[in-house]
Parts: structure tokens; C-alpha cells; sequence
């Protein structure tokens, strides 16, 4: 029987390209080598896109892109259904494969603009598409989708970065302190400031347009954060409901990749029926944002138990101990099995 070729794209010109490269990692020492062949393709911070035949060892370490012996320009041809990769050279190569497996994380990986160029080509994708990747990586209109299917949202407003500051003041003393202020659109936290007192606000005003044109102003949400890992295109699993306890502030990025002050729980310490509940409101969100594939659904849980939607991750950290793997391997998918039934739903029409 004929192997699968999946083609691997990792790195990216994104905020989040180091933490692409150790999730890159992870999948490619774990594709079953029996079932799969790969196409290994980089994308370089300045947005060269590379064809990479080296040891593997260079991904995780950072220095893939260093040695010219092993890289060569490439790109995915546009024509639809040819689903091939053209390595350019001193002699052109062509490359067929039957399905792209991006493993990209943030802007231009994460929402939707890698996944258009997939489906204008007529390649097969593994994970969400052009119009979920992009809903959900705009916080602001997955909270209007999520509130129009009765999910309780954090306050919040948005604003321009034309906008007054003194509008902005006006906004924040209306939601109260603490607050969140965060780019509209951006990954891992990337951005984003809790606000305790007016007199911090500007400065964190100021970082999150660094990130996006657009910004959030948002309710800090009594309780902790809740996430549950979903899979599938039609019938969806979901993996156990993990809790993330924060000793201090918030989840950002240092505490998601390295946790010095926080644990992860899985599963999470709410009660069993509580645990539906979250799953249950995952499920409707991943419908609802048009989701395929797999996605990590995070919410909040108070302690007067409501359920309140925070986000949608498209591409969740993928290494074989981030969340969402370990919320599959608690319902005994390991991650071995989980690539194969992510490369599976990828193929499905």
C-alpha cells in the first residue's frame, strides 16, 4: 500500500514562529513512518519559503534555515488539484502530496491566510479552513457569533487605533478595573495586559497596537480558565476539560510555555456534570465558528459555575505534552493515533 505524503509546513512570519518550530518537531518524529512520507517546508521569519531536507535535530534548535545545502526556495503550486510542491533550483522539481498539514501558530499561519491559499489550490488541509481560522482568530466577532448562539461573552468594546485615548478612558472606567487589554487579532497572548488602575492603561494600550490595528478592551472574568480539546469534520470527540490555576496575573506567554508559577490540571477540578457542560459548550462554539478538523475551545468557569467563552485556538501548541494533546490522551488517544486522525479528517471532502 502506498504511503501517505503529507507536507509539513512549520515556522512563519509570526510572533509565535519558535513555539511553531518545537510543535513541528513533535509532529514530524511521530508521523508514522510506515503510513506517511513527508514534505518538510519552512517558512522563514522574513517569509522565504524554504523546502528543507535536513536533520530534523535543526528544526527544534532553530538553525534549519542556516545551511543553504539543505534549503531550497519552494512554493505550493497554484493550480487547482495538481496539489504539488515546486522546488526551485538549478534543476525545477516537482513534488506531489495529498495533504498539507500546517503546523503554524499566530498571524499569517493561524488565521485563515494559509488556508486560503490551500483551498484556492484545491489541497486537502489538515485542520479548520479559510473561515474559521479567520472568525477565530478575531476575538472580537467570535464573541458576537458566540453571544448570537446564547454563550454568555466577557463586556468588552473595540477599538481603533485612530480612536481617542480619552474614548478609551471612557470605555474602561464603564467596564471597571481589573481589565483586559488586548489586540483584536494575535496569538499566545502576545499583546495583552491586565489593567488594574487607570493609571496603567495607556501602556497597555500602546502594546496591543503593536500587535494589531484593532484592540479589545475586556471584563476580567471571575473565576480560572477552562479548556476542552475537540476533533472531528462532522461527529466530534472531545478530550477531557483541563484547568489552568494561576498563582498570579494571567496565562501569558511566559506561563504558557514554561508554567514557573501556574499548573495545568487534567482533568480539570469541577464536577463531572460541570465537565459535560464545558464539553458541550465547546462543541457548540466549534460548529458555530464553522471549525473542522480539531480546535482548542477555552472558556471560563466561575464560581458561581457559568460558563463564559474566552477563545478559539485553530492551532493549539502541538507538542506531544501541550494541552490539547494531553486532553486527547486522557480519553486514551495517544499522539501517535492523534496525527493519524488528524491527517485522516484532513483527506475527508
Amino acid at each position: 500500500m502506498s504511503k501517505t505524503v503529507v507536507a509539513v509546513l512549520f515556522g512563519g512570519c509570526s510572533t509565535e514562529y519558535e513555539v511553531s518550530l518545537q510543535s513541528a518537531y513533535a509532529v514530524l518524529t511521530h508521523l508514522d513512518a510506515r503510513r506517511y512520507s513527508v514534505l518538510t517546508v519552512g517558512i522563514t521569519r522574513q517569509g522565504e519559503w524554504l523546502y528543507y531536507n535536513g536533520a530534523l535535530e535543526k528544526i527544534q534548535d532553530g538553525t534549519w534555515c542556516e545551511d543553504p545545502l539543505f534549503c531550497n526556495s519552494c512554493a505550493l503550486s497554484p493550480d487547482k488539484g495538481k496539489r504539488e510542491l515546486i522546488v526551485f533550483g538549478d534543476h525545477q522539481m516537482c513534488f506531489p502530496f495529498d495533504v498539507l498539514f500546517p503546523v503554524l501558530h499566530g498571524k499569517n499561519g493561524e488565521d485563515g491566510t494559509v488556508q486560503g491559499l490551500a483551498e484556492l489550490a484545491g489541497i486537502p488541509l489538515v485542520g479548520c479552513g479559510t473561515l474559521a481560522s479567520s472568525l477565530c482568530m478575531d476575538k472580537a466577532r467570535a464573541h458576537t457569533l458566540a453571544r448570537a448562539v446564547g454563550i454568555e461573552v466577557p463586556m468588552g468594546m473595540v477599538f481603533e487605533r485612530e480612536d481617542a485615548f480619552s474614548k478609551i478612558e471612557q470605555e474602561a472606567e464603564k467596564i471597571g478595573w481589573p481589565l483586559f487589554v488586548k489586540p483584536v487579532r494575535a496569538g499566545s497572548s502576545f499583546g495583552i495586559t491586565r489593567v488594574e488602575e487607570k493609571k496603567q492603561l495607556k501602556q497597555a494600550v500602546q502594546n496591543a497596537f503593536e500587535h494589531d490595528d484593532q484592540i479589545l478592551l475586556e471584563q476580567a472574568v471571575d473565576g480560572f480558565e477552562v479548556g476542552c480539546a475537540v476533533l472531528g469534520n462532522h461527529t466530534l470527540t472531545v478530550g477531557l476539560v483541563d484547568e489552568i490555576e494561576l498563582s498570579a496575573g494571567f496565562f501569558d506567554y511566559e506561563e504558557k510555555y514554561t508554567l514557573k508559577s501556574s499548573k495545568i490540571h487534567c482533568p480539570a477540578r469541577i464536577s463531572a456534570q460541570d465537565a459535560i457542560r464545558v464539553q458541550e459548550t465547546a462543541k457548540i462554539l466549534y460548529r458555530t465558528m464553522g471549525c473542522r478538523g480539531f480546535a482548542r475551545v477555552d472558556l471560563f468557569f466561575t464560581p458561581d459555575r457559568r460558563i463564559v467563552f474566552n477563545e478559539i485556538n485553530t492551532i493549539p501548541g502541538f507538542t506531544s505534552h501541550s494541552r490539547y494533546p494531553n486532553m486527547m490522551r486522557g480519553i486514551g488517544l495517544n499522539f501517535d493515533e492523534l496525527l493519524e486522525k488528524l491527517v485522516d479528517l484532513g483527506l475527508e471532502e
